[in-house]
């Protein structure tokens, strides 16, 4: 009987854990809708954005006179990671770390012999894995996520964007995961400074004469940090967004294995006791004969 009563708390364990984790798929499925709303109404507007500015600048000769699009030798190179702040969603900390630490390897081989490769963590896990590794991470700015919002992020990509300006950095990267959907992640790394110009234009956009006021030259000049801003910004919202689905679809699988954990363990559990209770029956038959005889 010692046996069952094992069986019977595990069976009790499983399915308070099974609880647990439907609760935290219920909770995140609401929070992936609200974020996953978010980064479809900036794309949008980021892409048109990043649009415009290309047409400006393939218009431009001095483009390259903004401290922002000005390509130096990548000396000193900074990574930002962008993971989240709690677990529980499967591998989605662990395979964007991993591609960071690639980047860093092969990419930037050279910057992360001589010490010249930082990295800045936004989200405390990708932080943790890090220091781990032994990497060295200057700054984190895992409270973003508390309160993310345009205002609180335009503030650390101002920061950054003047880190590059000041020439602390020659190059500045961002890895994160892009959101597709709720079971898909998609690894990202983009070069976030200094800015690439796309010289190719569409047919359209170079076929109209469009009238500028006050200036191209001005216009473009306001364009550019207000485009970084928005880039970064959207790649917290695309790691935000993929950071729920990524943790509804673990919670889910999880919820499923703590189901069919439970069916074994009552298969298991009635076989002990039909066993328990043949014994006890062959106890009693063997002693009536016993007395009979």
């Amino acid at each position: 009987m010692a046996g069952l009563k094992d069986i019977r708390n595990r069976i009790a364990s499983v399915k308070t854990t099974r609880q647990v984790t439907s609760a935290m798929k219920m909770v995140s499925a609401a929070k992936l809708k609200k974020a996953q709303d978010a980064i479809m109404q900036i794309r949008p507007y980021a892409d048109k954005l990043h649009q415009i500015l290309s047409s400006l600048s393939a218009s431009l000769e001095n483009v390259e006179d903004s401290v922002f699009t000005q390509a130096r030798e990548p000396e000193k190179v900074l990574v930002v990671l962008v993971t989240s702040n709690r677990g529980l969603c499967g591998g989605f900390n662990t395979n964007i770390t991993k591609k960071a630490v690639e980047l860093a390897k092969t990419k930037y081989s050279k910057q992360l012999q001589l010490g010249k490769l930082d990295f800045m963590c936004i989200g405390k896990q990708g932080e943790r894995q890090l220091k781990h590794r032994g990497l060295n991470v200057v700054a984190n700015e895992n409270e973003l996520f508390d309160s993310l919002t345009f205002d609180n992020v335009s503030v650390v990509a101002a920061e950054t964007m003047q880190a590059f300006a000041n020439k602390s950095y020659d190059r500045i990267e961002l890895v994160y995961n892009q959101f597709k959907n709720a079971a898909v992640q998609i690894l990202s790394t983009e070069q976030f400074l200094p800015v690439e110009m796309n010289e190719e234009q569409d047919d359209v956009t170079t076929n109209f004469d469009f009238i500028y006021e006050p200036s191209k030259e001005h216009i473009i000049q306001e364009l550019i940090p207000r485009s970084l801003k928005i880039q970064f910004y959207k790649a917290l919202l695309d790691s935000h967004a993929a950071e729920h689905g990524a943790r509804m679809t673990a919670m889910h699988q999880a919820t499923d294995n703590a189901s069919e954990m439970i069916n074994a363990l009552s298969l298991q559990y009635n076989k002990a006791r039909q066993t328990a209770i043949t014994g006890e029956i062959l106890e009693i038959v063997s002693g009536a004969n016993a007395l009979n005889g």
